[in-house]
């Protein structure tokens, strides 16, 4: 069974989400209260799905504070139209961003898809050996050197670090990315995606996933 953790202040909402996936033996487990999911043993569950107009507190903290803590995928979900909170749940490190309203079945395939990725991810670091890596504050470090970065260098590398071996859609990287123009954004990602492979020596790093986007390993 897989456990999931809902923050959702619409109770009636995620009675009929629960119900849904109950079916694909999904159990969630709703607070309407941020604070008490916060004190419910986020570690245990399996994932996390996040609304953001919460009372007390905003979802955007709920997500820093379950990222800077657990390792546990996030799914926002949330009325919220405006870019800038999607822009910066990304940021924060939610893995995923559903705008209500959406059909539960697209939830369920959201769902899967996340834990077979991070399943994969897991299984992947046993035996991998230890990243060339390493992100400090708004600092990456590749083989114990620090690299000299813009800051749109930064935003797009520092997220495919935090899921190294996982594939990241170029729409995804450019909703993180604060610092890229919003002309010609596309392009302007294959741009920066050259110059990082520049300045890490090493062309073969950051893959290109064809249609999808990019990956480093």
């Amino acid at each position: 069974m897989i456990n999931i953790l809902m923050i959702e202040d619409d109770t009636e909402f995620a009675e009929l989400l629960s119900e849904y996936l109950a079916q694909y033996d999904i159990k969630v487990t709703n607070y309407e209260d941020p604070y008490l999911g916060l004190s419910a043993g986020v570690k245990k569950y399996d994932l996390l799905i996040l609304d953001l107009t919460l009372p007390g507190m905003d979802g955007l903290e709920v997500c820093k504070e379950v990222v800077e803590k657990y390792d546990i995928p996030i799914i926002i979900s949330s009325a919220r139209s405006d870019i800038n909170d999607k822009v910066e749940g990304f940021a924060l490190g939610a893995d995923d961003y559903l705008p209500k309203p959406y059909d539960p079945k697209e939830m369920y395939a959201r769902i899967t898809s996340l834990l077979r990725r991070y399943s994969k991810s897991e299984h992947g670091k046993v035996a991998a050996p230890k990243s060339d890596f390493e992100l400090k504050g708004d600092t990456i470090y590749f083989k114990g050197e620090a690299l000299s970065l813009t800051p749109a260098e930064f935003e797009v590398l520092s997220l495919l670090v935090k899921h190294q071996g996982i594939t990241q859609s170029r729409e995804q990287i450019i909703n993180t990315s604060r610092a890229m123009s919003m002309d010609s954004q596309g392009k302007s990602l294959d741009v920066i995606i050259s110059k990082i492979r520049t300045k890490l020596g090493d062309n073969k790093r950051i893959q290109a996933v064809r249609g999808v986007g990019y990956k480093l390993v």
